[in-house]
């Protein structure tokens, strides 16, 4: 029975898995706050990325994103409001150096500010809208099916993002320089900021 169970919801699982793992806007910050701040540290971080996308699942789910979608002034509104949130968390980034010498001075991002990432996202509505139109029938009625995608996105961010932020840890113990710290602080905010560009493209 849980065989079964499992088998029927397994595409969804890895197309959270796939949607999550990949190089993006969220896994760039979780890697950069991995390498600033170390695990735990980053930990609200990673929980605000996964309910923000766990919420925007559930909120698809319920119809949300469809009203979303058909509000051009809205949708544009909240391209503006998300990229210029990105690239000021890119510009953050790329200004940190080596953690010693900057951890009077920053903090990382809070749980709050990694659930706006995902819900100034349209691109993150539209894939969560997807999501829901392709994997409804798993379920026998909208908040069944918002309680599923919620979970299974939230569970998935939450692996992905560990994954990458201990990237991050690892690449903060091979840094010995203050230079080598700028040089990665520069690539991951340049990474952050290009992240911007699927956002703007119809």
């Amino acid at each position: 029975m849980a065989v079964e169970a499992f088998s029927s919801i397994a595409p969804l699982v890895l197309f959270a898995v796939v949607s999550t793992v990949s190089p993006g806007g969220a896994t760039t910050l979780a890697t950069a706050s991995g390498s600033q701040f170390g695990f735990r540290r980053s930990i609200p971080l990673m929980v605000g990325i996964a309910v923000g996308l766990a919420s925007l699942a559930a909120g698809a789910a319920a119809g949300l994103a469809g009203l979303l979608m058909a509000a051009p002034g809205l949708l544009l509104g909240m391209k503006a409001a998300g990229s210029a949130y990105l690239l000021w968390l890119a510009w953050k980034v790329a200004r940190s150096g080596p953690p010693k010498l900057n951890a009077a001075a920053t903090v990382p991002t809070t749980l709050l500010g990694g659930a706006c990432l995902l819900w100034l996202n349209p691109k993150g509505w539209a894939m969560a809208l997807g999501a829901a139109a392709s994997f409804a029938m798993l379920a026998s009625g909208p908040l069944q099916l918002a309680a599923l995608l919620g979970a299974t996105f939230g569970l998935a961010a939450l692996a992905s993002l560990s994954l990458w932020c201990a990237a991050g840890i690892v690449l903060a113990r091979l840094l010995k320089t203050p230079r080598q710290w700028r040089v990665l602080n520069a690539v991951l905010g340049v990474l952050l900021a290009v992240s911007i560009v699927p956002m703007w493209q119809p």
